[in-house]
């Protein structure tokens, strides 16, 4: 939802309602990363108006303060950057609440610092560029992280899905799939679009063929 216009961001919930009930909200603080988007508030008034899976993206220094905010508002997953520290923590405070928990790396984070918590998630989300603004180019160098994490996850039969996020379009969403993510996070490949709703769907067909043509 980054992309969308936020003057009228429930119209555009509307927009692409019939191709996808997954929602990624992205939370900015302005400190973990350079940039301030949506809190607890916006996310309550989105929620009014869709009954779709919020997937809430809490780029933030001290996401644990605001948990419970973002459950009552209605978020159904948070996902925490395993950078800030005090992962442990903030999963089990998270599911104490009784929300979905997606642990976070940046696309320079190495894999090994999110390999000790993937036991108790239930997504991991690998950055495919630097949070903190939209619009950016899809990073190749990750995809071998995300053949990293696929191999770990599948060893050791683990129920966590691979999400990624950052330059996800047509083009760019097969690389991944192929890869292992089955998540996608597509910003301005959809709402830069004359047509969201065909935008998802020409990513979903893409990532359907990659999938269907593997060796």
């Amino acid at each position: 939802m980054l992309a969308a216009d936020f003057g009228s961001l429930a119209q555009a919930v509307g927009q692409v309602a019939s191709t996808t009930n997954w929602l990624h909200l992205d939370v900015m603080d302005g400190h973990f990363v350079p940039n301030l988007t949506i809190g607890p508030p916006v996310v309550a008034s989105l929620r009014r108006h869709t009954g779709a899976f919020f997937d809430c993206h809490l780029m933030m220094t001290n996401p644990g303060d605001y948990l419970q905010a973002f459950r009552d508002a209605g978020a159904n997953l948070v996902s925490l950057h395993v950078e800030i520290g005090g992962t442990d923590a903030l999963i089990e405070s998270a599911r104490r609440l009784g929300l979905r928990v997606g642990l976070v790396a940046n696309p320079d984070t190495p894999f090994a610092s999110v390999a000790p918590f993937l036991a108790s998630v239930d997504l991991l989300l690998l950055m495919t560029v630097y949070p903190g603004f939209g619009g950016q180019h899809f990073m190749a160098e990750v995809l071998s992280k995300i053949e990293e994490a696929h191999r770990f996850i599948q060893e050791r039969g683990l129920p966590v899905t691979i999400e990624v996020d950052g330059g996800i379009d047509s083009t760019t969403a097969p690389l991944c799939a192929r890869a292992g993510a089955r998540i996608f996070v597509a910003g301005n490949a959809v709402f830069g679009a004359d047509k969201p709703w065909e935008a998802v769907e020409e990513i979903r067909a893409s990532v359907i063929g990659a999938l269907d043509h593997r060796d």
